[in-house]
């Protein structure tokens, strides 16, 4: 795991373990570079380290040995130019800003599709979208986020084995996970109608939810395999993949729906043919590609070693990432419960929809800084994880400002791509004034969360986000909503939750 010109004359022996991750959540990242570039000049002195002495540290801070630090010894420097931070946050951001919208489009494209069959279709399918990304597609995610700290940080040490055996264990876990979600998904229509949604849109809510059960398994699968290459700086083929998908979903929604007259029955089917064929594209690139050669070596049963070990980072990860994607989507559940809840319910989830497409900007500055900090901790660069995070910041303000005015420019006529309804396309105008300002905290917050996420920090940020959105934001949807009667501008929720310090 050292460079061949700077391989020390004697090599010791490394010590892994399975519980590496564990130690890593009780560790800042100080800590972690020190005790690493500690055991690591022992290494290049070429001193054995005592047995006793092993054992007590075989844990992450000696598995993830600091790359850079060996050459340091003979002359090298830790510290990066601001220009080619710049540059390599670019080279990331760029194709996983792309990539990441890319891979909302299928649900938004599916949407689209039922939105133009009638507004109850819209509604229904609007309800089943929500209810799958509170009680699936977030949980799912957010476990798939463990790996933005796991893979990042063993890429970071050169540590490259564990790549691929975190990679088949996160799948294990989630696909595990997923079986009860199907469940749950199974019976969504009984479950609106336990919240006292109204009863159509609840039968034509669980139909959608049914038949998008094969898209759950895909879409775990899907973000375990993006999560493996992105941490390894392979963004092109994730980008090229999520378009394919898209350009293929557009015409798979267009048979299904027109063509086999199924409906919003062809949308949900749709958007599980989608996602599977997202998965096998980036299934055998992994398999075929040079570029993952040293990180894949096949599958090993390691990945069912220490489940459990896993599961501990995976849960706050989730937590992290559902807390604020529930309240977030509790906002659709309540414009069921308003008056003319089809209205409310159609407008409010185009809105949330355009506002999802938005943050996958921001999402994708979170996923690149995410990135580059695990890479720099693990490697033993505290000082330029820190330039990193500066650098994004300022990204994540300057594309804040930007999509502001072009979502000014465009409110009139945006309503138009999601229904022919005059009074629909009115009401979509005024949220979207509430969105641009949104957008520009989501920025802020979203490229906090990803360095957070690099840091392994998610449990702070779980506790962080249930006081933010639910000590705070839900009491002022339910006050704007039924007490101020401001209708479905309770998206000024999301103004509260973008105050989260994280």
């Amino acid at each position: 795991f050292v460079p061949r010109h700077c391989q020390p004359s004697r090599v010791v022996r490394l010590y892994t373990l399975e519980s590496e991750h564990e130690r890593l959540l009780s560790l800042s990242p100080h800590i972690l570079w020190r005790q690493s570039h500690t055991a690591h000049r022992t290494r290049v002195r070429g001193e054995e380290a005592s047995p006793e002495s092993s054992m007590e540290k075989a844990s992450l801070e000696e598995a993830l040995l600091p790359r850079s630090l060996v050459c340091k010894e003979l002359g090298g420097d830790e510290s990066l130019a601001v220009g080619d931070e710049v540059k390599r946050q670019l080279w990331l951001a760029g194709p996983l800003i792309a990539g990441c919208l890319m891979q909302n489009l299928i649900q938004m494209i599916s949407v689209m599709f039922v939105g133009h069959l009638g507004e109850l279709p819209l509604a229904g399918a609007s309800m089943a979208s929500s209810f799958a990304a509170v009680t699936g597609f977030s949980l799912l995610l957010g476990m798939a986020t463990a790996l933005d700290t796991l893979c990042g940080q063993a890429f970071g040490a050169r540590q490259y084995h564990l790549l691929g055996i975190y990679k088949q264990r996160a799948m294990v876990v989630l696909t595990a996970a997923s079986v009860p979600l199907a469940v749950v998904w199974f019976y969504t229509g009984e479950i609106l109608l336990l919240f006292g949604q109204d009863p159509d849109i609840a039968a034509e809510a669980g139909t959608y939810a049914r038949w998008m059960i094969p898209a759950l398994f895909a879409f775990g699968l899907l973000q375990c395999h993006v999560r493996f290459l992105q941490t390894q700086n392979i963004v092109l083929p994730v980008m090229l993949s999520a378009a394919a998908t898209a350009l293929c979903h557009l015409v798979v929604c267009w048979l299904l729906v027109y063509v086999l007259g199924l409906g919003s029955k062809g949308a949900a089917i749709g958007n599980a043919v989608s996602y599977w064929i997202n998965v096998v594209i980036l299934a055998v690139y992994v398999r075929v590609s040079s570029s993952c050669k040293k990180t894949w070596t096949g599958f090993s049963m390691e990945a069912f070693h220490d489940q459990l070990g896993f599961f501990r980072l995976a849960v706050p990860s989730a937590l992290m990432v559902c807390l604020e994607w529930w309240s977030f989507e509790t906002l659709v559940l309540l414009s069921g419960l308003l008056p003319n809840p089809k209205l409310e319910t159609s407008v409010l989830s185009i809105t949330l929809n355009t506002a999802n497409c938005l943050f996958m900007i921001p999402y994708g500055l979170g996923a690149t800084i995410s990135t580059r900090v695990s890479n720099e901790l693990g490697a033993g660069r505290p000082r330029a994880a820190r330039l990193a995070v500066r650098v994004v910041m300022f990204f994540a303000i300057l594309e804040g400002l930007v999509m502001g005015i072009v979502l000014v420019s465009v409110r009139h006529v945006w309503g138009h791509a999601y229904s022919d309804e005059e009074e629909v396309v009115t009401y979509v105008a005024k949220m979207v004034l509430v969105i641009a300002v949104s957008n520009f905290l989501d920025g802020i917050q979203s490229v906090l969360s990803g360095v957070a996420r690099g840091c392994g920090w998610q449990k702070i940020c779980a506790c962080i986000n249930l006081g933010a959105f639910y000590a705070v934001g839900i009491p002022a949807a339910y006050l704007l909503a039924f007490v101020l009667h401001v209708g479905g501008m309770v998206l000024l929720l999301d103004f509260f939750r973008k105050f989260s310090p994280l």
